[in-house]
């Protein structure tokens, strides 16, 4: 975190400085004009909020029928991914704190000398070394919410959600207007129902399974339910269970199957149990199913172990199910070209999927950190509106990917276990379960999305240069060693949910930054060339960071380089003093010997220019002496500015 950049402040310095017009406080009216309405204060609501809220120009407002925030999350499981991107909003250090940590995930059978009794079958590590710097955690979803709500107070806008709101509409303007998306809103003043009206630019959806804007734009949830009932249960308990401390999956012969996850805070523990079989067209509320049924359950699947439940702090029942929808926006006919959406759905509104392969929240999250930006962008009229078509293009075929990884996890895990000597038609070999567990790792942890070749993506043609850099997938972060302090650090840590692209010049071996390198030429090129994207996508009067942030890294030892002696844009003047950004140039960091060329496959001799999305993501790999493509790229998305 970088502050004082433009005079000292004092006192907690994630706290920004607000324009004078802005005020924090509770929300006593939703106000008649935005740019952006997000409906909903879930995961991807607060998201999203959190984004756009650092951007003082963008007049945002969050909206929920909740009476407050959430007390008592659903949702526990937090990838891999999702806590880089936590850093990048600057609390993943409160998270890893506070949560519990996935290291080891434990498999239970029937055991083969007395199949009444289950036995453990085998262990792994939860998420394979090198895969990322975070692990995978577990903590309340409330939490979660908290970290989003105390940055959004935070933030320039001061942002507070709009609490005790029912959406009753959403109408989208046929002819062209500023304000294009009107909602109509109820809540209750002293017993007495009042209607608010907002008009909006954009309106995002993340209103949950039942979304009201999801229903007006004429999307549908369609797929699948499996007919199993499970519930789900966070409880205090003594029990002599061994792995009560550990991630489990656990199969009995008879009395169904279980999943242990662990909670924060050392005592508290969630139970996922396999219920009852559902009827064709049955719901699942239509056996009225106790929370007394579920410990039972759990009691009997867990023999011969006792579980002897002193609390229960939440319960709930559900059905297996898949449903996704065809579009992520209001677009009805993408290929016409001359319709932008207005309307944007995340989350429950446009994907469900079962909660055990713990991916719900994180996709969720995922998806507005993918919508943010771009909003962001077109808003301050630095991006071309046509960006806004990605959005569903891309994070639809994820979600489509979590349906189809969930829907065989789901049957897996609720199959009946094959034992010794009998296979039913529909039974699971255990040990075929944990395999499948340790494969599908990578897509558990988060880190497994690809984007395809596209406006946003390259098709990769000068990939051998990065290996570890894959286009369309999320930048990796590695150990490097700052330049000018010497301080070891991760270099994807630089990088904060601001809405700015990163270019990432890697400089070929020998190249110490000095005129005549191809860092000192690519740097110049940027700088002062009428074609670069830096002068012609970032504004008039701005810092030189201000759109996109350049930064290189060096084969050398810290030491043996000399800050003072690198190309201006690697040490721009900045803010209202033309103060200096000492931040922008690394070293590997050869002390711990974890060098990152080495880790991420950069080429040696030739180096490489990594550019990355402002949601993490490489968009391309590019020979630092290569222009053209650059060019192209920003051309396509981005708008020029004066």
């Amino acid at each position: 975190m970088q502050f004082h950049l433009d005079g000292y402040q004092f006192g907690d310095p994630a706290i920004a400085r607000a324009a004078p017009e802005i005020e924090g406080g509770n929300v006593t009216s939703l106000p008649a004009e935005v740019d952006v309405m997000i409906v909903g204060c879930g995961p991807a609501g607060l998201t999203l909020a959190a984004q756009l809220a650092r951007f003082p120009s963008i007049v945002t407002a969050i909206a929920d029928q909740r009476d407050g925030p959430l007390e008592l999350g659903q949702a526990d499981g937090i990838a891999c991914r999702t806590v880089e991107m936590f850093q990048a909003f600057g609390f993943a250090e409160k998270v890893l704190k506070e949560a519990y940590w996935v290291n080891e995930t434990t498999f239970w059978k029937p055991d083969p000398a007395n199949p009444a009794s289950i036995a453990r079958s085998g262990r792994i590590q939860d998420t394979e070394d090198g895969l990322s710097e975070f692990p995978h955690v577990i903590l309340n979803q409330a939490r979660v919410h908290e970290f989003y709500l105390d940055l959004m107070r935070k933030s320039p806008r001061r942002l507070e959600p709009a609490y005790g709101r029912r959406l009753i509409s959403v109408d989208v303007a046929v002819e062209p207007v500023s304000h294009p998306v009107t909602l109509t809103f109820e809540h209750d003043v002293n017993g007495e129902t009042r209607q608010e009206i907002v008009r909006a630019r954009y309106a995002v959806g993340s209103d949950g399974a039942r979304s009201v804007v999801r229903r007006s734009i004429g999307r549908e949830l369609k797929g699948d339910a499996a007919n199993q009932a499970w519930g789900v249960m966070d409880v205090l308990a003594v029990t002599d269970f061994p792995d009560i401390r550990m991630k489990a999956a656990v199969h009995s012969s008879g009395e169904g199957n279980l999943l242990i996850i662990p909670r924060e805070g050392g005592y508290l523990v969630r139970l996922y149990v396999e219920m009852d079989k559902l009827a064709e067209d049955e719901r699942v509320a239509d056996r009225k199913i106790t929370s007394d049924r579920l410990v039972a359950a759990a009691q009997r699947i867990l023999h011969p172990y006792t579980l002897d439940v002193k609390e229960i702090a939440w319960w709930s029942v559900y059905e297996i199910g898949q449903r996704i929808t065809d579009r992520f926006d209001n677009v009805t006919d993408p290929s016409a070209g001359d319709r932008i959406p207005s309307v944007f759905i995340a989350g429950d509104a446009c994907h469900t999927h079962s909660p055990k392969a713990g991916q719900g929240m994180n996709v969720s999250m995922q998806d507005t950190f993918n919508l943010g930006w771009k909003l962001a962008a077109v808003l301050q009229g630095l991006a071309r509106p046509e960006l806004l078509l990605t959005y569903s293009a891309e994070r639809q075929g994820i979600a489509q990917d979590l349906i189809d990884f969930d829907r065989e996890f789901a049957r897996m895990f609720s199959a009946k276990p094959v034992e010794d000597g009998e296979a039913a038609a529909d039974a699971v070999d255990p040990k075929a379960f944990q395999r499948y567990f340790v494969k599908q790792g990578r897509f558990t942890a988060g880190t497994a999305t690809h984007y395809r070749p596209s406006v946003l993506t390259s098709d990769a043609a000068h990939q051998p240069l990065a290996t570890g850099f894959t286009v369309g997938m999320r930048f990796h972060s590695a150990p490097v060693v700052r330049l000018a302090d010497g301080k070891p650090m991760e270099l994807g840590h630089a990088a904060e949910a601001d809405g700015r692209w990163r270019l990432y010049a890697f400089a070929p071996a020998g190249d110490t930054g000095m005129a005549g390198g191809a860092i000192a030429e690519l740097m110049a090129w940027l700088e002062t060339d009428a074609a670069s994207p830096v002068r012609r996508f970032t504004p008039a009067g701005a810092d030189a960071d201000a759109v996109f942030d350049v930064r290189a890294i060096f084969q050398q030892g810290f030491r043996d380089l000399a800050f003072g002696l690198m190309p201006g844009l690697l040490r721009p003047a900045k803010g209202s003093f033309g103060l200096t950004d000492y931040e922008k140039v690394f070293c590997a960091d050869l002390k711990s010997g974890i060098d990152i060329f080495d880790l991420r496959g950069i080429d040696r001799e030739k180096g490489a220019l990594i550019v990355v999305r402002p949601d993490q993501y490489v968009a391309d790999v590019l020979p630092l002496q290569v222009r053209v493509p650059l060019t192209a790229y920003f051309d396509r998305l981005l708008l020029p500015q004066g």
